[in-house]
């Protein structure tokens, strides 16, 4: 009885391979537990089993229900299935009688195929759950897959994230391959592959937009943290150009360039009608990158006018001159002295006055120049004064600015002729920038000789020399910078006082000095005899006279001056000027000598 049960599973076996079913061989057929280390095979159980059988006489026989149960594999569950790590229950060979070990292994690998085809019967009834559907079959393709999935072609950059979902996978496929039970599940045919493509399609779009955001992009521009536009104000003179821009020059630096220079756009220049000369007035701001000087930026004043009324003003050049008209009082306040009173009786200075000081050296030009800076500043304070030095000494520049409330712009005889001449030419510009805009300028000019010299030694050679070694095209500019003192016809004025060298020994001196020698219209002599004897001022009041001072003086004033100078003029200059300074000490101004002559 106990042989027929195995009979017929050998011949259900035989069926089967007729057919064309193989089942699926085991190399050994090893039973192992997982609680001990050192497992045994089941041939040694099997010998020990006959050594009790020899023993006792008996056979050992197992009831049927135990051989159904070590015939049947009980079903995986689930939750094994979708982790891999389904176990196996120990099955416990059961010997019959008359069984070889031999038969025993053959049976145990009949059991494993049945079980096998019962799986796939049983996935056949109920088909793959979704979550399995979209499961890849073939683990290293599915590998392969992934890896070119998140990595791509060329991609080094891999976000955290997906590295922990791939390694996840990884382990969750290597688990898949050890189980045998997945072996049949994986053989069967992909029945979800459209849906495989739309989720890699879903991947690779996602895959894109990670690189979109890993990729580089310019930043945009931050909004700087502190705002300095506006917050300073600077004011200068403006330089044109020849490009069109602009920069306004400092007076500290004498108009030269500067690194506190400040950059004017050629829009601006264009926008506001702004020439050479122009002082200018507006907010500034910090250079940015790239940038050397502070730019401007905006314009607010021009030469103290609006832009709108800038804009409408008639050029230097097409105004109309006048006489003066109007007299600088210099005998009135604290600063006036005996220098002052005599300039003002004999020759008076009006707005537009071109005035020219004929001094040999050591004669003390220059404090008289001082003086009368001194007196205009005072009584006049809305005229703009500018005392221009050319060629002077440096201790005289220091002096100057210390002494006088006006602006004192100076180029040593240190400094090269261009020099010079720039300085003259931008001063020139700027007063005639004001004049334009109504205002009253007064420049005070050391020397016209000095400067004259260097314009001619900075002018190209014409082949016309003068004596002295003038050049016949030198004296240009130096006249039309003397020659730009004027009053204007319902305007401002420019009034320039300049002194010429005479008595120096120099040919050149005398050339030039007798070049502008008519040019003015207002001529103040200074005598060497008398600052020898220390008699300031040194004037020569007989020599001393201003053109159309009938337009500056009244009536009374002008017949008592005439009779006096009918008195002076059979004296000698010392005599003349012992006379005068002895009754100038005797009274306090100048109307008092005037009403004393009857004494």
């Amino acid at each position: 009885a106990a042989e027929k049960p195995v009979e017929e599973k050998t011949e259900k076996s035989a069926a089967k391979k007729e057919k064309g079913q193989k089942p699926k061989e085991k190399a050994k057929a090893v039973i192992k537990d997982p609680e001990k280390k050192d497992e045994k095979p089941a041939e040694a159980a099997i010998d020990s089993e006959m050594i009790v059988e020899a023993q006792t006489g008996q056979p050992i026989a197992a009831p049927a229900e135990k051989k159904k149960s070590a015939n049947r594999k009980k079903p995986v569950s689930k939750k094994a299935e979708e982790q891999g790590k389904n176990t196996e229950e120990i099955k416990e060979p059961v010997l019959i009688k008359d069984e070889t070990p031999e038969v025993v292994a053959q049976q145990s690998l009949e059991d494993s195929a049945h079980d096998n085809n019962e799986i796939s019967t049983q996935q056949d009834k109920n088909p793959a759950s979704p979550a399995e559907e979209q499961k890849p079959v073939d683990a290293p393709k599915r590998k392969d897959e992934s890896f070119n999935l998140f990595f791509g072609k060329g991609q080094k950059f891999v976000p955290r994230s997906q590295q922990q979902k791939l390694q996840a996978e990884q382990v969750a496929l290597e688990n898949m391959q050890n189980n045998p039970a997945t072996d049949a599940v994986l053989m069967q045919p992909v029945a979800a592959q459209p849906q495989q493509q739309r989720q890699q399609q879903k991947n690779n779009n996602k895959h894109q937009r990670n690189n979109s955001k890993h990729q580089r992009q310019p930043e945009p521009p931050q909004a700087p943290l502190y705002d300095f536009d506006g917050i300073v104000k600077g004011s200068g003179v403006l330089e044109v150009m020849p490009d069109g821009y602009g920069f306004l020059r400092s007076s500290d630096y004498n108009y030269l360039p500067s690194p506190d220079d400040i950059y004017v756009s050629q829009s601006q220049i264009k926008q506001n009608g702004l020439k050479t000369g122009d002082v200018v007035e507006g907010p500034i701001r910090p250079p940015k990158e790239g940038e050397k000087f502070f730019p401007l930026c905006n314009v607010e004043l021009i030469n103290g006018r609006t832009t709108e009324f800038v804009r409408d003003r008639v050029p230097f050049e097409h105004l109309t001159p006048l006489f003066p008209d109007e007299k600088f009082d210099l005998t009135s306040g604290k600063t006036c002295n005996l220098s002052t009173r005599v300039v003002d009786m004999f020759s008076p200075i009006g707005k537009g006055q071109r005035g020219l000081i004929v001094a040999p050296p050591k004669t003390g030009k220059t404090v008289l120049l001082k003086d009368i800076a001194n007196a205009i500043s005072e009584n006049h304070p809305d005229t703009y004064m500018i005392i221009l030095l050319i060629d002077e000494r440096p201790e005289e520049v220091t002096d100057m600015a210390r002494s006088v409330n006006a602006e004192v712009i100076a180029s040593t005889f240190d400094e090269p002729a261009e020099r010079h001449v720039k300085i003259a030419g931008l001063i020139l510009e700027k007063a005639k920038r004001m004049v334009e805009c109504g205002h009253d300028v007064v420049i005070l000019l050391d020397s016209i000789t000095r400067l004259a010299r260097a314009y001619n030694t900075v002018s190209p050679a014409s082949g016309k020399i003068l004596t002295g070694g003038v050049d016949a095209n030198a004296l240009q500019k130096p006249k039309r910078f003397f020659g730009a003192a004027r009053n204007i016809e319902n305007g401002g004025s420019l009034t320039i006082i300049a002194t010429a060298l005479t008595e120096t020994g120099s040919k050149m001196d005398e050339v030039i000095f007798e070049e502008f020698k008519g040019t003015g219209n207002m001529e103040l002599q200074l005598d060497r005899k008398l600052s020898n004897k220390r008699i300031f001022p040194a004037v020569d009041i007989v020599a001393s006279s201003t053109r159309r001072d009938d337009l500056l003086l009244s009536r009374e004033t002008i017949n008592r001056m005439w009779i006096l100078r009918r008195f002076l003029s059979d004296r000698t200059p010392l005599e003349a000027m012992e006379f005068i300074k002895d009754r100038m000490e005797r009274t306090r101004t100048n109307e008092e000598l005037l009403l004393t002559m009857n004494d």
